[in-house]
Order: structure tokens, then C-alpha cells, then sequence
């Protein structure tokens, strides 16, 4: 189609996520940007699409995604049904050839029951080959011997690594479970990628978006550390033909020196002192990503007190002191923080961190972050309210994992667990993400589970924390623009902003909330193009 010429959706029920105006009926854009509504719209001349009555929303926007991973999990050995150690083996031992690796991912330990994965077993299954195991957690790998061995570990004798952990059995073996920076002698095998791999897996995965509504998406961390995939992932990003806009967290491990003029201030970041903000709305350099601590499911997460389930309260992936140290230097040089932070001792960290930056460098454009807050304690969220931060939880953790969460943190700390309506209370922006594939990244279930807060097994799980599905909407929408700095240009439908559209087959704000995620979606357009489904 021609992005110059107007184009009027008519016959629709616009939920607009603009309070002054929350309802609208027809929608004129061109150039990708919205030029008119209601009576406005219909008198200008132009092509016309009907809406037949169904409701039209802004599009969707995950501010916490990792499309990389994620497309790369719809090639791979699919573990997300897997209920005992013997589906995991023999997944194992039929997966296709596809290359010298066996490499399976969607795997949640939990859902064994108890039990555990042999490493005689996983050797027997991959006959020979090396094997990895993504835990969905993304803080955990299961390998076999043979993977040990190409990574240059002695099975016998694993060594100790700062912020992570070799499993060992009773005789001091690897089990070959490794936990966060223990990953890391894996990942020096396998990457980097290459950029064909890196944007193949973004075009699978950006196809997948468009189908769920997704107009918008920030992938959380890219180009070094454990998650990233290649020093040149960004080149990945802009050979890729991307359907959605991106918003690109750099790892803050790949954040260095730099040279300048004495009056240039603080040197630190990438090469050509590219930093936060660059780009523009289709692919942009957001915050820099910054790993404080580790998962809840792995009890890897920093804690304030002892886990529930066992004697010891996580840990901090490095130095604390080193971490707060490079992250305001990185705030001085213009970076936007996002500090991944679960526990309640990690969201300390993060705050006294941002507290300090914003203090010292005050506030950037791109809003500082804290992702996840898995226990946010309520003087934490005061001092938070205070400052022009943003949380971001996923509340499809709950639905996921939440009753081993649960189990790991005990009742109290449930209830402090992944807040939500207590951000909104306190006058914080609540944007709408999914951390996938840690979990399943479908807006509309992810609003569901705002809503809820129950786990698989239909335990409430900090109900207080529940929000409405209109507030729900909101977060995947305005609420999401707001976080990655974009409010007033994308997630309203209103004059002048982008036109980034979902239409859906049903009302969200009159389907019952057990329902929510039974909403079809009817069509996705982004920038005023037509990208799946029809009218």
C-alpha cells in the first residue's frame, strides 16, 4: 500500500487509551501517523477499511522480550511439556540432526516433579553428541559430559566461579546443571552467532509478534554478557526485516572506556560514544541492560532473608560495589539503566543505584528501569514513587512458576511478589511485558494474568496486587510508550501519533476475565501498514 495516501478505518469501536477522549468510532492516517477521528476522519477522502464493529486498540507493546532467544526456541528441541526426566531423555534422543549440537529449550525443572536430570542419563540420550538445555528461567543450563568437555570442564572437578555455580553431587562431580556465570564456558563454545543466524531467528520471531498483536517490542539485552548472541548483534537488528519497531537494551558488559575531549565528560559506553536515545521509532538504542542477581526459580535472586525452601538468600552476580560503580558511569555518559533486579535485596541495590545517578546525572529522556521485582517491599515502593523510575514485572510469571515461587518464598513474601495495582496506587507507569520465552509472550493472556494472579494449579498468588483489565490495556499500551520514553508518540490512538493498531474480535473491557485470552486477533497494523490479518 502507499503509506502517503489516507486511509480511514471506519465502523470500529475504538478504545483509545486516551482518557480526554476514550472512545472513538473511526480512525484517518498517512505516513504512518494518525491524522484524524470520528467525523474528522470520514470527511476526508481517502481508502477506506471496514471495521464491522469489532474493537480496535492501540497496538501492543512487551517492553521486556528477548526476540532473538525467542525465535531461535521455534528451531529448537522443544522441554515446555515435559513432566518427568524420562520425556526430557527421550526428546533428547529424537531430535533431529541439525547440526553438531543438540540444543533444547523451554525446559522449567519444576515441572519434573522432583525429580532431577542424570548426567549418565543425558549422555546416553544425546549418543555422544554435546547437549545443552536452556532453562526457561534463562539462568540455568543442563549439559552433558561430552558439552563439559568442549568447554574445557573437567567434569571430576568443576571449578568455582564468582556469581554462579557448578553444581556438584555428594563426590564433588558436575551434575551438569550451571547456574548464571557458570553458563559462561558454554556460551564461549557456541558464540557469537552469526548475523544470518541473528536475524533469521528476529524474523521468525517478529512474525510471531505481528500474530499477537505486538506493534512494539524492547529485547532485553543484546550484544555481550550471557545473554547477548554477538559483539555485532546490533548489525543483526538492522539487516533483519524487522515488522515491528525495536528498542534494544546493551548488555553493560560490553560498555568501556572511551577517548574524548577533556571537556566531553565521563567516557563510557560503545565505540563512536553511541549511547541511549539513538535511532528512531522502528530501531532504537535504549538503556543499558545491568544483572544484579539471578532468577527465583533458581534461588540465584539476592534476598534480603533466607529463602523459604533452603538455608542460604541468593547472591549478587559480581561485586556490588563494581556493578554501582560502572552503572553510574555509564548514567554520566548518558546511558538509561535497567537494572534486572528480582530479590528484595537486589531492588535495594537498584534503587540506592538509581537514586544516586539521578541525583548526580539526573533523569534521562529514556526512563532508568528495574526489571522484574520479584519481592518488592513496600518502603521500597515509597522510596520508588519518589523518583522518575519505572518497574517492570510480568505477572505471567505467576501463571507460570507460581507455585514454586511460592514455595521458594513462603507466604509472606508472596504477597510482595511482582506488584502491581501497588505501582498504580502509588502513582508509578506500569508497562505490560512478558520476558519471553521465560514465558509465553501473548499480550492478551499476559493481561489475563495481570487480572487474576493465579497459578496453574488455581492458587491466588498476592491477590491484592490484582488490576483491571482496562488497567491491564493501559499497560500494554500508554503504559509501555511511557516506560521506553516514547509517551505522546505511541499507544494512544490520537492526533499525531503513531499508527499502530490491533483489531480484536471481541471487547476485553466486557469479556470475562477468564476469557480474556480467548480474544482473537483480527488484524495488526503497524505505522498505518497492514501486516497480518484483514479488515
Amino acid at each position: 500500500m502507499n503509506r502517503n495516501q489516507i486511509t480511514i478505518i471506519y465502523d470500529a469501536h475504538v478504545l483509545t487509551q486516551d482518557p480526554s477522549y476514550p472512545v472513538a468510532h473511526a480512525i484517518a492516517f498517512a505516513n504512518g501517523k494518525i491524522l484524524a477521528l470520528d467525523d474528522a476522519a470520514l470527511a476526508l477522502p481517502g481508502e477506506r477499511w471496514d471495521a464491522k464493529g469489532k474493537v480496535l486498540t492501540p497496538g501492543f507493546n512487551d517492553v521486556h522480550s528477548h526476540s532473538v532467544w525467542f525465535g531461535q526456541t521455534l528451531m529448537e528441541v522443544d522441554l515446555s511439556k515435559v513432566v518427568s526426566a524420562q520425556d526430557v531423555y527421550d526428546a533428547v534422543a529424537s531430535a533431529e540432526p541439525s547440526g553438531d549440537w543438540i540444543i533444547a529449550s523451554g525446559f522449567v525443572a519444576s515441572s519434573l516433579g522432583g525429580q532431577t536430570l542424570e548426567l549418565s542419563e543425558l549422555d546416553r540420550a544425546a549418543a555422544g553428541r554435546p547437549l545443552l538445555i536452556k532453562h526457561n528461567s534463562g539462568h540455568a543450563y543442563t549439559v552433558n559430559t561430552r558439552a563439559l568437555e568442549l568447554a574445557g570442564i573437567d567434569p571430576a572437578a568443576p571449578p568455582t566461579v564468582e556469581g554462579g555455580e557448578f553444581v556438584r553431587d555428594s563426590a564433588g562431580r558436575c551434575t551438569g546443571l550451571l547456574d548464571e556465570n557458570a553458563m559462561r564456558p558454554i556460551q564461549q563454545v557456541l558464540l557469537p552467532e552469526s548475523q544470518t543466524e541473528i536475524s533469521s531467528a528476529l524474523e521468525r520471531a517478529h512474525q510471531v509478534y505481528l500474530e499477537r498483536g505486538i506493534t512494539s517490542v524492547t529485547d532485553a539485552g543484546v550484544a555481550g554478557g550471557w545473554i547477548g548472541h554477538s559483539p555485532r548483534e546490533i548489525a543483526a537488528y538492522q539487516a533483519a526485516d524487522l515488522q515491528v519497531r525495536t528498542q534494544v537494551m546493551v548488555t553493560m558488559d560490553v560498555l568501556h572506556e572511551l577517548d574524548g575531549h577533556q571537556t566531553d565528560g565521563i567516557g563510557w559506553g560503545i565505540d563512536a560514544g553511541i549511547r541511549s536515545g539513538l535511532g528512531n521509532e522502528w530501531l532504537q538504542i535504549g538503556p543499558t541492560k545491568i544483572f544484579t542477581d539471578g532468577s527465583l526459580l533458581g534461588t540465584t535472586a539476592a534476598m534480603a532473608e533466607n529463602y523459604e525452601c533452603c538455608q542460604h538468600s541468593g547472591y549478587f552476580q559480581g561485586d556490588p560495589e563494581l556493578i554501582k560503580r560502572n552503572a553510574l558511569k555509564a548514567a554520566g555518559a548518558g546511558w538509561s539503566l535497567a537494572l534486572h533486579a528480582i530479590g528484595d535485596a537486589a531492588v535495594d541495590f537498584a534503587i540506592e543505584t538509581l537514586e544516586e545517578a539521578i541525583r548526580v546525572h539526573g533523569a534521562p529522556k529514556i526512563p532508568h528501569r528495574i526489571e522484574h521485582g520479584g519481592v518488592v517491599r513496600a518502603d521500597q515502593i515509597d522510596r520508588l514513587a519518589k523518583l522518575p523510575v519505572v518497574l517492570v514485572p510480568q505477572p505471567y510469571f505467576i501463571k507460570e512458576f507460581g507455585d514454586a515461587m511460592a514455595q521458594k518464598l513462603g507466604a509472606e513474601r508472596v504477597e510482595l511478589s511482582y506488584p502491581a495495582k501497588r505501582l498504580l496506587d502509588a502513582g508509578m507507569t506500569l508497562p505490560g511485558s512478558s520476558d519471553q520465552p521465560v514465558t509465553r509472550g501473548i499480550p492478551l493472556e499476559v493481561m489475563q494474568a495481570f487480572a487474576q494472579r493465579t497459578t496453574a494449579t488455581g492458587n491466588e498468588y498476592g491477590p491484592a496486587d490484582k488490576i483491571t483489565v482496562s488497567e491491564a490495556l493501559y499497560a500494554y499500551t500508554a503504559g509501555s510508550a511511557a516506560a521506553t520514553g516514547w509517551a505522546g508518540r505511541k499507544g494512544q490512538i490520537k492526533l499525531g501519533q503513531l499508527a499502530d493498531f490491533v483489531l480484536l474480535g471481541s471487547n476485553p473491557l466486557e469479556t470475562p476475565v477468564e476469557a480474556l485470552s480467548e480474544i482473537e486477533i483480527l488484524a495488526t497494523v503497524v505505522g498505518g501498514e497492514l501486516r497480518y490479518g484483514s479488515f
